[in-house]
C-alpha cells in the first residue's frame, strides 16, 4: 500500500513538473512573440518616422525650388521692367534731341 501510495505521489510530481514545463514555455512563448510584437511595431514606427521624414524633406526641397522659381520669375519681370524703361527714356530722349 506504501510503495502504491509513493508511486502515485511520484507519478504527480512527474506531471506536475511536466505541467510546470509546459506552462514555463508557453509563458516564454508568450514573451518571445510579445518582444517580437513589441521590435515588430518599433521597427514598423522607424520605418513610418523615416518615410515622414523623407516625405518632410521632398516637400521642403520641392518648396525650396517653388520660392527659387518664383524668385528668379519675380527678378526677371524686374530686368523686363527696367529694360522697358531704360528702352522708354532712350526713346524719349532721342525723341528729345530730334525735336
Amino acid at each position: 500500500m506504501m510503495m502504491v501510495m509513493v508511486v502515485m505521489v511520484m507519478v504527480m510530481m512527474v506531471v506536475v513538473m511536466v505541467v510546470m514545463m509546459i506552462v514555463l514555455v508557453v509563458v516564454v512563448m508568450m514573451v518571445v512573440m510579445m518582444v517580437m510584437v513589441m521590435v515588430m511595431m518599433v521597427m514598423v514606427m522607424m520605418v513610418v518616422m523615416v518615410m515622414v521624414l523623407v516625405m518632410m524633406m521632398i516637400v521642403l526641397v520641392v518648396l525650396m525650388m517653388v520660392m527659387v522659381v518664383m524668385v528668379m520669375m519675380v527678378v526677371m519681370m524686374m530686368v523686363l521692367v527696367m529694360m522697358m524703361m531704360c528702352f522708354w527714356y532712350y526713346q524719349t530722349d532721342i525723341h528729345n534731341y530730334a525735336l
